[in-house]
Order: structure tokens, then C-alpha cells, then sequence
């Protein structure tokens, strides 16, 4: 076996340059992106009742994000390759913060309707994106680092999402104003200023970064160019065929399931606590960001301790049956109750998604990885649409979630069948597997 090849000093320096840079804006973008696509979980009960929104309706306004976020992701990212990172990413994080702002004035259904279809249309392209822009200036070697550190950005929204949309929900009455129109217009507020921050330091390309010598623009430019050279030569494999692929299948099936659960817990958690009662919407956002906060602990630990497993198929079938369990749990005993067993099933959930995606990767042959992990997230992120609207049809017609939770468990279960299923190949080979993520086009999960 070859040893791996040292970059050079001046290609480290560059490297090392741009994560410090670029990463804390794009982080914080992030950060920004996953709480104004979730906030609407918080206000609920209140677009019920100013608005006439029924949980039918809420499930399905919730869903219709990912409707426009699949259908313009891929248009955005071709758009983001002709205009630069520095003007597309602005502009998309600008646009989602004026419909942030539009959905303070929500007056009727359709309207909210929309505005959630528009929010995923604004959104489209923003995290593959990133990750394309990561391809602009990051040699292989160090992509996997920088795509680390910027998902755990998405990890943090979960937790800090609460407590701030809470505490802005107390500007009830204020000025005249509900608690969630205040909630949409200043988190919106935020996200346009953030825009426009990101506006003044992002950099398209190597060339144009002032802040690195010759030496490091040269010696970045040339390692970024031979990754794309041996990008260009991989095969290229059609789409159906992709899809009819029996592996591609398999792992689309698991993680579908993996993003019903993810979103179901987004979108739902914060009625549920809500349901506990005698809490003030802070409390509330208080008590939402538990679940996450032990996620992300279990997520960093349990993989912590299976990098070198030679099969994380076991592991991630023990975390699916973890989410299993924490959503059927749900169904039973009081509010709070309620709350530590879905905490057990964001656990269950986080520690899946950890696991799941370097077993796909390793599950597929390397001429269809890629491609084929982009069809994966592609397909399997529909969950994120038919979760929301599920749990709000089941609510509307049987006066309870808890038939929405049953599924989440059957589906969960269902996809530890086909974990059983998915080839492994990791420990066939002395080498290591290289840790990628998507390839732009599709978002990667973040549930």
C-alpha cells in the first residue's frame, strides 16, 4: 500500500486559511437556514387560531418546502456555478429571509401554502451549493474536514432553535402584534442581514482571494484542478439506472425512512411539549432543544466508537430500533413522558444518520458512488414532505398523533430489514475509506 501523499506547505497554508475565513460565515448561514425552516413547528397553535391553518393544513404547508426544494436545487446549483458562491449564496440567503418576513402577514391557508413552497424554492441549492463551493477551492484531502465542521453547524440549529424562536414568541401583544408574526419578521430580519454580511466576505474564487500569497493561490488552484481531472474521467451512469439499481434501492428505502422520523420529531416536537401545559413559549423552546442536545452528544459519541468498526450495519440497526422504540413510546403515558421517549428516538435518529452515511458510501461500487448517493438523498429527502403531512391528516381525522408515531415505528423497523440487506465492504481492503459526502446536485441529510 502506497503512502498518502504530504500536500505541500504552501498548499496547507491556503487550506488552513480558508477554514478559517469562510467556514464561520458559512456555519452561521447554516445555522441561520435550519431555523427559519423549521421556526414553523413553534406556531402552530397560534396559526390555528388566527389564521384557521388545521393540522391537515400546517402538515402539508410543512411538506410543501421540500416539494420546492427538490424541484429548483439543482437548477440553483448550475446558477451558482456561472454567477459565483459570493453573489448566489447571498442571494439565496437574502431571498428565504424576505419570504421569512412575508409569512409575518400569513391571513389564510393558501397563503401559507405558498409562502412554504416559495420558502423551499428561495432555500434551493443552498447546502450542495456550499458543498460545490467546498469542489471550488478544496482539494479531496481536505473536504472531508471542512464538510465536518459545516455539518455540525446543522446540529447546533436543532439545539439553539428553540430558545431563541421561544423567547421571541413572548413579544405577544407587542406593538399590537402576535408573538409569531414578530417571530417570522425579526428572524427574517436576521437572515437578510446575514445575507448581506456574507455578501462582503465570501470569495468565488482562488484568484480573487487577497488574502493568499501567489505561492498558495497556486499551489490550491493546481491541487483543486487535478480532483476535477479525475472527477471528469469517472463514468458517468444514467439516472434510471441509478434509481433500478438493487444498492442504490435498498439504501434510498433506509434513509426515506430515516427522514420520516427526523422531520416528524422537527415539526412536531414543539406541540407536543407544548402539550405538557402551564409552559410560557420560551419553556417551551427551553424544553425542545433537550431531545437535540442529547442527540448530538450520542451522535459524537457513537461515532467516536464505530470509525473503525469493520460493519456499522449492526450499530445502525440498533439506533433505527432506538427510534422504533422512542416513537411507539411517545404513544403512552403523559406529556413529559412524551418527551423523554422522543428524546430516546432523536437519539435513536441522529446516531442513524451518523452511522448510515459512510455504510452507503462504502455499500456502492465506486464507479455509481457518487451519482448514486445523490439519487439517495434526492428520493429519500420526500420524507421530509409526506412525514408532516401524514402526522397532520392522522391529527385532523383521529384527534391524536399517535397513529403518525405508530408509522414512524413500523417504518423504522422496516428499514432495519433492509440494513440487513446492504453489502459492506468495509475491512475487504488495507486501504481506508475516504469519507464523501453527495455530490452537489442533493442535499445531504441533516435530520
Amino acid at each position: 500500500m502506497s503512502e498518502p501523499v504530504t500536500p505541500p506547505d504552501a498548499e496547507r497554508r491556503a487550506v488552513g486559511k480558508f477554514l478559517r475565513r469562510m467556514l464561520p460565515i458559512l456555519v452561521l448561514m447554516l445555522l441561520v437556514n435550519q431555523m427559519d425552516r423549521t421556526n414553523v413547528g413553534f406556531v402552530q397553535d397560534e396559526l390555528r387560531a388566527d389564521v384557521g391553518v388545521s393540522a391537515t393544513a400546517y402538515g402539508l404547508g410543512a411538506g410543501l418546502f421540500f416539494i420546492g426544494y427538490a424541484l429548483f436545487e439543482v437548477p440553483s446549483n448550475m446558477l451558482l456555478e456561472r454567477f459565483g458562491a459570493r453573489v448566489w449564496l447571498t442571494r439565496i440567503m437574502i431571498t428565504w429571509g424576505l419570504v421569512i418576513v412575508a409569512m409575518c402577514f400569513i391571513h389564510n391557508v393558501t397563503m401559507f401554502y405558498v409562502l412554504r413552497f416559495l420558502l423551499g424554492v428561495a432555500e434551493a441549492g443552498f447546502f450542495p451549493g456550499v458543498l460545490l463551493y467546498f469542489t471550488q477551492w478544496l482539494p479531496d484531502s481536505s473536504r472531508g474536514r471542512a464538510s465536518a465542521i459545516f455539518l455540525g453547524g446543522s446540529a447546533t440549529a436543532y439545539i439553539v432553535t428553540g430558545p431563541i424562536t421561544g423567547a421571541l414568541l413572548e413579544l405577544h401583544g407587542a406593538g399590537g402584534f402576535a408573538g409569531w408574526r414578530w417571530m417570522f419578521a425579526l428572524e427574517g430580519a436576521f437572515s437578510i442581514l446575514v445575507g448581506v454580511i456574507a455578501g462582503f466576505f465570501l470569495v468565488s474564487r482562488i484568484e480573487d482571494a487577497r488574502w493568499l500569497s501567489r505561492e498558495e493561490k497556486d499551489a490550491l488552484s493546481a491541487a483543486v484542478a487535478r480532483d476535477e481531472e479525475a472527477r471528469a474521467r469517472a463514468p458517468k451512469v444514467s439516472r434510471l439506472k441509478l434509481i433500478l439499481h438493487p444498492q442504490v434501492a435498498l439504501l434510498t428505502g433506509v434513509f426515506f425512512a430515516m427522514a420520516l422520523t427526523g422531520y416528524a420529531i422537527t415539526f412536531w416536537l414543539p406541540s407536543l411539549v407544548d402539550d405538557i401545559g402551564g409552559l410560557s413559549p420560551f419553556q417551551v423552546g427551553l424544553l425542545t432543544a433537550i431531545p437535540w442536545i442529547c442527540a448530538v452528544i450520542a451522535m459524537y459519541t457513537v461515532s467516536h466508537y464505530t470509525d473503525k468498526a469493520p460493519d456499522r450495519r449492526p450499530y445502525l440497526a440498533i439506533a433505527l430500533v432506538l427510534s422504533a422504540v422512542g416513537t411507539f413510546l411517545a404513544t403512552l403515558g403523559s406529556p413529559w413522558f412524551g418527551l423523554a421517549a422522543l428524546t430516546l428516538a432523536a437519539v435513536g435518529g441522529k446516531c442513524a444518520a451518523t452511522l448510515y452515511w459512510p455504510m452507503a458510501q462504502s455499500g456502492l461500487d465506486l464507479k455509481i458512488a457518487a451519482p448514486g448517493l445523490a439519487v439517495v438523498n434526492s428520493i429519500g429527502n420526500l420524507g421530509g414532505f409526506v412525514s408532516p403531512t401524514l402526522f397532520g391528516y392522522l391529527k385532523d381525522t383521529t384527534g391524536s398523533t399517535n397513529g403518525g408515531l405508530y408509522t414512524l415505528s413500523a417504518a423504522s423497523l422496516l428499514a432495519v430489514i433492509g440494513v440487513v440487506f446492504i453489502r459492506n465492504t468495509r475491512g475487504m481492503s488495507d486501504a481506508p475509506a475516504r469519507t464523501t459526502v453527495p455530490e452537489p446536485g442533493a442535499r445531504p441529510a441533516v435530520s
